[in-house]
């Protein structure tokens, strides 16, 4: 009886030859690289901001999420493919993901020097000006439109109704607005569509209250602060408000509202809770006003947002 030979057909071969080039590279064991750990960095901030567990990521990047947790560690050697579809369902530019700046035309140095020299309460008014004068922002205008930010839970909903009834205005719930963009609830949209379509429905929805006459009070999803050109669009044509308040009193607040998923890992929502805060800061201390609500009930909150508008 001959040698025994493990007959393979050619079908079985190429469908091997296929898995293989899909696979990721192996995992780079310096994690000391600079630039490995700056990628790793960056990925935690981008997901954190957004509120994405790995999962979720890894479901709308097809990378799987062993991979995204070597990336993360600084431990994973990117593939670029792997990279830009990372970066889609992200939502941004693999660039953002990258911390690569193209370089700017000769015409911005100069300004981007002044702009750099001057307070964040400076840069304000620099960006304020600007709307005016190459965005057609109506100071007046802007003034009667009212944008709460900041995480669910904050109160954002609850006052803007109040405020709205006050000020005899349109109310408008941006998640809503998507919803009736979309004709699906949110949760589908995320399911079926991912980050990317979600941000340019929220985009059109801004839009197209922003196009509509007089006065408004949006309510803003809480992640609309992570996306550049949306936030900035809501600074320039609207006072923006940041409503916030501690961890405990979001995690209660949300409990209170019938979302029970927080308190089965009670730990771990805390602790997400707390990163994507962090995470988030910087962006929602952009706004032009800030109201805490944190151990406030809801009228003296109201009274509080009706004497920080007042001036």
């Amino acid at each position: 009886m001959g040698p025994y030979r493990c007959a393979r057909s050619p079908d079985y071969r190429a469908k091997m030859t296929r898995r293989q080039a899909a696979m990721p590279e192996a995992a780079d064991t310096d994690s000391g690289d600079p630039v490995l750990q700056a990628l790793a960095s960056r990925l935690r901030l981008l997901r954190a901001r957004r509120a994405m567990t790995r999962r979720a990521l890894a479901r709308q990047s097809r990378v799987s999420e062993r991979y995204i947790a070597q990336l993360e560690a600084g431990t994973g050697n990117a593939s670029l493919v792997l990279l830009h579809r990372i970066a889609a369902a992200l939502g941004v530019p693999v660039g953002v993901l990258l911390q690569e700046v193209a370089e700017p035309p000769p015409e911005l140095l100069p300004v981007q020097r002044l702009l750099e020299r001057l307070s964040p309460a400076q840069l304000a008014e620099a960006r304020h000006l600007l709307a005016e004068r190459f965005l057609a922002v109506r100071p007046d205008l802007r003034r009667q439109r009212i944008a709460l930010v900041g995480l669910r839970g904050a109160g954002k909903s609850t006052l803007g109704r109040r405020l709205a009834g006050r000020r005899g205005v349109p109310f408008h719930e941006l998640d809503r607005e998507i919803e009736r963009e979309a004709a699906v609830e949110l949760r589908e949209i995320f399911e079926m569509q991912g980050q990317a379509a979600f941000r340019r429905l929220e985009r059109a929805a801004l839009d197209r209250l922003l196009a509509g006459p007089g006065g408004m009070v949006i309510a803003t999803g809480g992640s609309l602060v992570t996306e550049p050109d949306t936030y900035e669009t809501l600074l320039a044509h609207c006072r923006v408000v940041w409503i916030r308040t501690s961890p405990d009193e979001h995690m209660r607040r949300v409990v209170e509202q019938g979302d029970l998923r927080p308190i089965r890992d009670s730990r771990q929502a805390m602790r997400d809770l707390k990163s994507i805060l962090a995470s988030r800061e910087s962006l929602y201390a952009r706004a032009d006003l800030v109201l805490d609500t944190s151990g406030q009930d809801e009228d003296r909150s109201f009274r509080d947002l009706l004497d920080l508008l007042e001036p």
